[in-house]
């Protein structure tokens, strides 16, 4: 099951999909940026990005579909990178977990990673759980450090390394 993805790196064909899922509330209520992103932002921010060589924008597919987005960033070989994420704003139930499982294996085979960190909203218990799920350590709180709808949030900062991956991966594979 997990090992039926696949990921790619992201063209300008995608690029109408993506905005479609970015600005969906269901996924644009959780991210850093809420607003509505429109076209021209979203092209901009696909050619400043997509030439940065410690970036890495990825599409997790399973059975040539796209089930989410993956983003590295601050790549380099043996050293730590941020990731963001969302799945479909429609993908089946167990998308997310296939997505994380692909993503994870890129990062620490492909991009030889030695660390990948995240962070998630303190409201946003999905990403809170899905982190842990998967095996990252929650390493930090940054206390009021992003405003949302003139509220600040906590920010909850998690980490997850290479020589940690393997043993995440099997119990994974042995749940399915």
């Amino acid at each position: 099951m997990l090992e039926s993805c696949q990921v790619r790196t992201v063209m300008p064909d995608d690029l109408p999909m993506l905005l479609e899922w970015r600005n969906h509330p269901k996924i644009r209520r959780f991210m850093f940026t809420q607003h509505e992103i429109s076209l021209e932002e979203h092209l901009n921010w696909y050619k400043r990005t997509s030439q940065d060589s410690s970036r890495s924008l990825l599409l997790v597919e399973e059975a040539n579909s796209a089930i989410g987005y993956v983003q590295f960033n601050q790549i380099t070989i043996g050293g730590v990178s941020d990731w963001g994420f969302y799945a479909r704003p429609d993908a089946p139930s167990g998308s997310g977990s296939k997505l994380g499982h692909a993503a994870l294996q890129y990062a620490f085979d492909v991009l030889q990673l030695h660390k990948v960190c995240g962070q998630a909203i303190e409201t946003n218990q999905a990403s809170i759980r899905f982190h842990q799920k998967l095996g990252f350590t929650q390493e930090g709180v940054l206390r009021e450090q992003r405003r949302l709808d003139h509220t600040y949030h906590a920010v909850i900062c998690f980490g997850l390394l290479a020589h940690e991956w393997p043993k995440v991966k099997e119990a994974a594979y042995a749940r399915h």
